[in-house]
């Protein structure tokens, strides 16, 4: 049977995500009793009391949501999400044996680098339409029966398991460290998934428009549209160009027009994402 190279460049993209994730914790968090958010922060937390490898309460915690979200929405989660679930479960379980000792003497250092592994783990995982299943599954459930983002009830789920840490330490220091991991996992995830496909919607009122569609289309290969428009304070007519490109080809774009049309009037606004041909595919 051979195998599609795309399924097999994604689940390496997978593995390579699961590593640097289970590195994040293993390496920088664990060893420096950071206790960040998620199932691998619950893991963490039952290791700092009995000394349980982090990994094997991770894989038994995310056994037990996942049986419940098959029973409460039904088995539609896939392999991907079953298969970085037990990667993971094994890596945490591996490395916490080889990496027993804090590499860096900053709780501080190790918070923010825990968090960039983590998050850029995160993203290479969720770059290939994976997840790593834990407070995914609670907010898909708590969701089903509740009018709340998911993104609230993952947020509150990460809240919750780090304070848990101030009846383990009883520090406030610690708290703070486990929340800006936290937070440079979140930021470290949105740059990475994000970050190199920005993009911007630009108006364009010139009147050398037909120029500047021109070169748009033809020196930067994107698309336009032409609308029509009214001056509120002139009366005329104008004519608008509206264009979408990737942020680092505005400059490009910029340029030209200033050069076709020095007193053209341009506007540029950032947009969330963009979905279509030449930009982002759409996944449901």
């Amino acid at each position: 049977m051979n195998i599609p190279y795309t399924k097999i460049k994604a689940y390496a993209i997978m593995f390579l995500g699961s590593l640097l994730f289970a590195l994040g914790w293993t390496v920088f968090l664990i060893p420096a009793e950071i206790n960040g958010g998620g199932i691998g922060g619950v893991g963490a937390l039952v290791y700092y009391v009995t000394e349980i490898p982090a990994g094997i309460t991770y894989f038994a915690v995310n056994v037990v949501l996942v049986v419940i979200a098959i029973i409460k929405l039904g088995a539609n989660f896939g392999t991907k999400t079953i298969v970085n679930m037990i990667l993971i479960s094994a890596m945490l379980t591996i490395f916490q044996e080889i990496f027993t000792e804090p590499i860096i003497d900053d709780k501080f250092l190790s918070a923010v680098l825990g968090g960039i592994s983590g998050g850029v783990g995160l993203g290479l995982v969720f770059s290939q339409g994976g997840s790593t299943g834990g407070t995914d599954i609670i907010a898909m459930l708590v969701t089903k029966y509740r009018r709340i983002s998911p993104g609230r009830v993952i947020m509150y789920c990460d809240v919750i398991i780090i304070s848990a840490s101030w009846f383990i330490f009883h520090s406030a220091e610690i708290l703070v460290y486990g929340y800006v991991s936290m937070w440079v996992v979140a930021y470290t995830l949105d740059a990475f998934l994000n970050g190199a496909n920005q993009s911007a919607q630009i108006f364009i009122f010139s009147e050398k428009w037909e120029e500047i569609q021109q070169s748009i289309l033809h020196n930067n290969r994107r698309g336009v549209t032409i609308m029509d428009g009214t001056g509120g304070y002139t009366g005329k007519p104008v004519k608008i160009i509206m264009t979408v490109a990737r942020k680092r080809e505005t400059t490009a774009i910029f340029k030209k027009v200033k050069e076709i049309d020095n007193n053209a009037f341009i506007t540029m606004g950032s947009v969330m994402g963009v979905y279509g041909e030449g930009f982002d595919a759409l996944k449901v």
